[in-house]
């Protein structure tokens, strides 16, 4: 019931396909929610990421990366091309292209007429990738107590990763859960937990650019049973969070 990942494309494609949907992420569709509600999250959506539906002039709307296109739904109608630019890509929404630097600082610069450079295998990865992490990240909500209060499952834009709060946070117990597709200091794409309090010391803490643990893609593939060993990975980090 569950498909494995497929293998992670040559660095060479991957990187820039994935700081191209990056680009989107910021100043397209960030951008379309925001400008509807002043809200930024955004979702794992089928084959990519994307807004969850928000109203828009009256409208049920949703903005979304699947592969190497942009697409729109609103009001009953679905208008797809490909994102060869974020101008075209915010031409094709309806916005002004550009994060809303009033809530975040971009981690992409706005390049509207740069040629944005989408592999399809690496868009099919990044679609994978995100829709894996959004049934592990799930599986560990619905595990959660009601008291460790868990938030939302989202990405969030400036970050590009998906991600949970989860855990008592007056009793030190609280951490982040979630799934990156690489970034300057880790360039393949990872799982981590991170904590946000001092926690005792343990061998599962061993990730070095930030208080917390990884996982990465490489040690996902080599398991049989990936999902099984993405959840093993991230229910330890709950466990220690939690503490004795």
């Amino acid at each position: 019931a569950w498909r494995p990942l497929p293998p992670l494309p040559p660095r060479v494609a991957f990187e820039p396909t994935r700081d191209a949907w990056h680009a989107l992420a910021e100043h397209v569709l960030a951008r379309a929610r925001y400008d509807a509600n002043g809200k930024i999250g955004l979702r794992f959506t089928r084959g990519g990421v994307g807004t969850p539906w928000f109203r828009r002039r009256g409208a049920d709307a949703q903005v979304r990366i699947e592969g190497t296109q942009v697409s729109v739904h609103r009001d009953g109608e679905t208008r797809s091309a490909p994102a060869m630019t974020v101008a075209t890509a915010a031409g094709l929404v309806g916005v002004e292209p550009g994060a809303p630097s009033d809530v975040y600082t971009p981690s992409t610069p706005l390049e509207p007429d740069a040629r944005l450079l989408l592999d399809p295998e690496s868009s099919d990865f990044l679609g994978a990738w995100f829709g894996f992490a959004a049934s592990v990240l799930e599986q560990m909500r619905a595990e959660s107590e009601p008291v460790e209060q868990p938030s939302r499952v989202q990405l969030w834009p400036e970050h590009f990763d998906l991600s949970l709060d989860l855990g008592e946070e007056q009793a030190g117990h609280r951490g982040t859960f979630g799934a990156s597709p690489g970034d300057g200091n880790d360039p393949v794409p990872y799982l981590y937990v991170t904590h946000w309090a001092d926690v005792v010391a343990d061998e599962y803490w061993d990730e070095v650019h930030f208080p917390g643990a990884s996982l990465t893609v490489a040690q996902l593939a080599a398991s049989p049973d990936q999902r099984g060993a993405a959840l093993t990975f991230l229910r330890r980090g709950r466990e220690l969070l939690r503490g004795p």
